[in-house]
């Protein structure tokens, strides 16, 4: 695990800490690519994909393109990427159905809340009596 449960009694509270922390992992890999170039696939930045119901789909896709040497790069990935997208089309609740509409359907959380009733002259006036 990533944490660490140490105990100090009384005593070892009077003093100065003895205590050497482990590394804090500045070896750990932290982007997409590893140093050696390998595929990081435990990286934040893939948000789940590697993981998800279409993960074996995903790695395989991005695995050949990743190591692709064809011109253009990935040309010859069309198979694990036809593969992974016929996967994702079964989830569409998960990745969405890809269509504009799901662009179009989803509010952005920018955009204002706007509402189709709209109030009347005889809703907004009051009458004063004078």
């Amino acid at each position: 695990g990533k944490d660490q449960i140490i105990f100090v009694t009384e005593e070892d509270q009077k003093g100065p800490a003895a205590v050497s922390l482990p590394d804090d992992g500045d070896d750990q890999p932290v982007g997409l690519i590893d140093d050696d170039g390998e595929i990081n696939w435990s990286c934040p930045c893939l948000g789940g994909m590697a993981t998800g119901p279409c993960g074996v789909e995903f790695r395989e896709a991005f695995t050949c393109f990743h190591y692709s040497s064809e011109d253009p790069k990935g040309s010859d990935c069309l198979g694990p990427f036809r593969q992974m997208s016929e996967c994702m089309a079964q989830y569409p609740n998960v990745y969405g159905s890809g269509t504009k509409e799901d662009k179009e359907e989803a509010p952005s959380e920018d955009a204002p809340e706007t509402s189709n009733v709209e109030a009347t002259p005889s809703q907004t006036e009051t009458k004063s009596s004078t």
